[in-house]
């Protein structure tokens, strides 16, 4: 039998890691298929709504390790986040839009006390204006962040933080993007995983 590599174990330990995320009950979080060509070791989750109803927010979370470092990352684990959510009508053609929503994932980052370093990203809106006979439709559209980040190591090469709280800072960004309040201090959410069902 192959004996298990140290770096594995410490991969293994991030994604068990991972699992302890608490959700808020707006939200469903489901395991997704990893993309296989990024790094040596990759894990993939999803959230949407769980309102079925709903596409108000939804978002996708990767985590990269390669045992070897990276020097783009600066490190051997890369964070990935993407969100996308509607935006309401008066917030859509707001000059400084983009800004607001990269100070989002710097804000969630420190709010969680996540120690990340080389974060990089992009904002983007998407913006749809009706004509001729729909033309009193009010405008809509969707932004959508892109952000990157690399959870800092000790010299032993475990990550600094539990990288539940990383997972949590993505979905603090999505429950921003989409407007929703804060938990209040004190309340629990309730947890909301369910396995992606594979056909």
């Amino acid at each position: 039998m192959r004996s298990i590599s140290r770096t594995e174990d410490r991969f293994a330990d991030a994604v068990q890691g991972l699992s302890s995320v608490t959700v808020r009950p707006e939200f469903i979080l489901n395991e997704a298929p990893a993309p296989q060509r990024l790094a040596p070791s990759t894990v993939a989750m999803t959230a949407e709504m769980a309102d079925p109803e709903s596409d108000l927010v939804s978002g996708r979370f990767v985590l990269l390790h390669d045992p070897d470092g990276v020097d783009e990352w600066e490190g051997s684990f890369r964070a990935v986040a993407f969100v996308r959510a509607e935006l309401e009508s008066e917030f859509i053609e707001e000059p400084l839009l983009h800004d607001v929503g990269w100070s989002w994932v710097t804000e969630v980052l420190a709010l969680r006390q996540c120690h990340a370093r080389h974060i990089g990203g992009t904002v983007t809106r998407t913006l749809g204006r009706s004509f001729g006979t729909m033309h009193e439709r009010p405008s809509d559209g969707y932004i959508e962040i892109r952000a990157s980040w690399t959870p800092e190591e000790t010299p032993d090469g475990a990550t600094r933080d539990d990288l539940a709280e990383h997972v949590a800072a993505w979905l603090d960004l999505m429950a921003q993007a989409a407007g929703l309040p804060p938990v209040p201090e004190g309340v629990v959410s309730v947890d909301s995983r369910r396995p992606r069902t594979r056909s």
